[in-house]
């Protein structure tokens, strides 16, 4: 089960909600030298959000949110990921992760060097959230069709705050809680974020590793 049966009324991570902003400044360079006047701000009002912070640090007149986005095109070049879309968020094989033609088209090499890998996120930013009666379908152009679908997702690198007045405990839904995850889907995104979080370049590897 993806999400409860019921919502219940307190605010928690991985929520889905209603009724926010989001807004994200655009500049062509940083502002070193204090001098820069080249930037603008764009804001847009997603019908729903997903809430980021982790449940016992929600409040204080503000709240962490990220867009509920459609999914990307290409995730149906993958009959893998077909089957059920919300593979995306577990560990997979390197050939579940592929297009079928890709993964053909790659030299030997390259395929056991990424079998020797194993289990892992194939995208590491992003978190499938399923079809669901408050999430509107929407139409996805294809190569000569149309696929309509009712899936969406989210992606770590647009999270943003939000100050409200009204948020001062997870108690305070305000009528803007709409989907609440299942205990087992809200730890499969706490993995998951954590996981895009901790992740390491080479030189911060460690012998131990």
């Amino acid at each position: 089960m993806f999400y409860t049966e019921k919502v219940d009324t307190d605010l928690r991570f991985g929520d889905v909600v209603r009724g926010f902003f989001a807004v994200t400044p655009n500049i062509n360079e940083p502002f070193v030298n204090g001098a820069n006047k080249n930037y603008n701000i764009d804001v847009v009002f997603p019908v729903y959000s997903v809430i980021i912070d982790p449940c016992c640090q929600i409040g204080s007149k503000q709240i962490s949110l990220t867009p509920l986005i459609e999914i990307w095109r290409s995730f149906f070049d993958n009959p893998y990921l077909v089957e059920d879309l919300t593979r995306i968020n577990k560990q997979m094989k390197a050939q579940q992760a592929t297009p079928p033609n890709d993964w053909n088209n790659y030299p030997e090499e390259k395929k056991a060097t990424e079998l020797r890998e194993g289990l892992r996120y194939a995208f590491i930013s992003l978190f499938v959230y399923e079809k669901h009666s408050p999430l509107p379908e929407y139409t996805i152009d294809m190569k000569g069709c149309k696929k309509t679908t009712g899936y969406y997702m989210i992606d770590f690198r647009n999270i943003h705050k939000v100050s409200c007045d009204k948020i001062r405990k997870p108690s305070d839904a305000i009528e803007t809680k709409v989907l609440e995850l299942s205990i087992v889907t809200r730890n499969q995104l706490r993995d998951k974020i954590a996981s895009y979080y901790g992740t390491r370049i080479k030189e911060d590897l460690t012998a131990e590793d």
